[in-house]
């Protein structure tokens, strides 16, 4: 369930732009139900597929370590090109790319729900991924590009308010379909979605285009971060069952890292960088991306086994499962508001030490429950402590790393810090992927009992690593964000 919740910097990717075509007022509405349709097609499969996986696993007869591809390998291209698709809709049309990517998207959840294989489905939900990664950015754009200045944040609050709708009955939905019917319609429910989103698009929706459509796209940085992000991804997810020694997990690796030293050199010398590295000279941009990829590491990675321990460990259907992370949106939906003016009441420094410090209380506390555990006892003190701590957190979050760039970076910012959370919770979902192997290795013997007990020992050191990486992210908030200066330089 990677992804729940809403990533920091959603809402500003919109705020940033100034209108870049006139549009009637009535097509602005249009633009706004094709944003949030197409948007929430992403941010459905985000969180619905975590649900679904048991049932994916067990019909398709695929291993512990192919159900991670299913999420990794969608998840691994949305963070890797999310930059460039919003580049792309710049330079070549924001209309036609998000329409692209949303035509892209369909075709490709219809080629999910009709894999019969387990490598189809990995396959089908990597070009999900690139789709995704085209949509995301192209749907704030077209917000961006529609609404004045002055109805700007009316469009946001709209935009968000569906966003958290859809973060909170996307899980529950998908948990139905696959309780009633199959784990294929919680692909397929994206195709009717789609159809809509392009028939506003082709009637109501203007195309605009960025400020500078002449500078190039950095295709050598997507190629090198879809590199990077894949052979370590690659090495960690497949070495519990290959071993590090073996020649393929080495070369991934190897790959991996040395593309990750390559994408730093050519970013450096890029004339329109996906990542321009200078942003991280600046301290407390440097320091929200450090406390982003401690915390949304810790929060992807764990909330990936959090539906496997419910339905595979507890014996929840699928959809309680899909519902039990609920408490935790509403909080986000509800106060995020009043969590927007802690920043202003008390600068950044405290809610972003404060916030992640009880995000790790409630990793500890989800800890816990062992084999049998009710869901209002074990798991909803946990799920309501971690929620409220990253509603205290994401707002401020965001407002840190628009405070920290002056307003003609503020897109790139945000566009940087949105992806430095998705590609945490990337790696984070690989890397715990080979410590539950670790450790409940030696807690296997035959026997479905044996099974659960190791699976919430492995479950178990999860969430104690995800609660001391959230304490990481309060200790440098603590060690490195700094109020900005008033104009008085105070």
């Amino acid at each position: 369930m990677n992804g729940i919740g809403k990533a920091p910097c959603d809402d500003t990717l919109i705020q940033v732009a100034p209108p870049a075509v006139p549009c009637a007022e009535v097509s602005r509405r249009w633009v706004l139900v094709a944003a949030i349709i197409g948007s929430s097609m992403a941010f459905i499969d985000g969180t619905v597929v975590n649900v679904a996986l048991p049932a994916i696993q067990r019909d398709l007869r695929a291993t512990p370590f192919q159900a991670q591809w299913v999420v990794e390998a969608y998840a691994l291209f949305l963070a890797a090109l999310l930059l460039v698709g919003g580049a792309l809709g710049d330079r070549l049309g924001r209309r036609r790319v998000f329409a692209f990517g949303v035509a892209l998207f369909a075709v490709s959840s219809a080629a999910c729900a009709l894999g019969t294989e387990i490598q189809h489905l990995i396959a089908a939900r990597a070009v999900q991924g690139i789709g995704a990664a085209l949509l995301v950015p192209g749907s704030l754009a077209l917000i961006s590009a529609a609404f004045p200045e002055k109805e700007r944040g009316k469009a946001i609050g709209t935009w968000s308010g569906f966003s958290g709708i859809t973060a909170a009955i996307g899980p529950v939905l998908g948990g139905w379909l696959v309780d009633h019917y199959s784990w294929i319609w919680a692909f397929l429910i994206n195709v009717p979605m789609a159809g809509l989103a392009l028939a506003i698009v082709w009637r109501h929706v203007p195309e605009s285009r960025g400020p500078d459509t002449a500078s190039p796209v950095d295709v050598p940085g997507a190629v090198l971060a879809i590199a990077a992000l894949g052979g370590i991804v690659y090495a960690f997810i497949e070495a519990p069952t290959q071993g590090w020694s073996a020649a393929p997990v080495l070369a991934a690796m190897v790959i991996g890292l040395a593309a990750a030293a390559a994408f730093v050199v050519v970013e450096q010398k890029s004339r329109a960088p996906m990542l321009p590295l200078g942003l991280f000279r600046i301290a407390n941009f440097s320091a929200a991306n450090l406390l982003t990829l401690f915390l949304y590491a810790a929060l992807g990675g764990s909330l990936y086994f959090m539906p496997l321990n419910l339905i595979q460990v507890q014996g929840y259907s699928a959809t309680v499962a899909g519902a039990a992370l609920l408490p935790f949106v509403l909080l986000m939906f509800f106060l995020s508001g009043w969590a927007g003016q802690l920043v202003d009441r008390f600068g950044p420094r405290i809610p972003l030490v404060l916030g992640p410090a009880m995000a790790s209380v409630g990793f500890a506390l989800l800890a816990l429950p062992g084999v049998g555990a009710t869901y209002l006892s074990a798991f909803l003190p946990g799920v309501l402590v971690l929620g409220f701590g990253m509603t205290v957190t994401v707002a401020p979050l965001t407002t840190t790393v628009m405070n920290s760039v002056g307003p003609t970076l503020a897109g790139t910012a945000s566009g940087v810090n949105n992806a430095v959370s998705r590609t945490a919770a990337v790696l984070a979902i690989a890397v715990f992927g080979v410590i539950m192997a670790w450790a409940s290795a030696a807690h296997l013997p035959d026997g479905s009992v044996a099974f659960k007990m190791a699976f919430v020992v492995g479950f178990r050191w999860i969430m104690g690593i995800s609660a001391a990486l959230a304490l990481l992210s309060a200790f440098s908030a603590w060690r490195w964000i700094r109020a900005p200066k008033t104009a008085s330089g105070k």
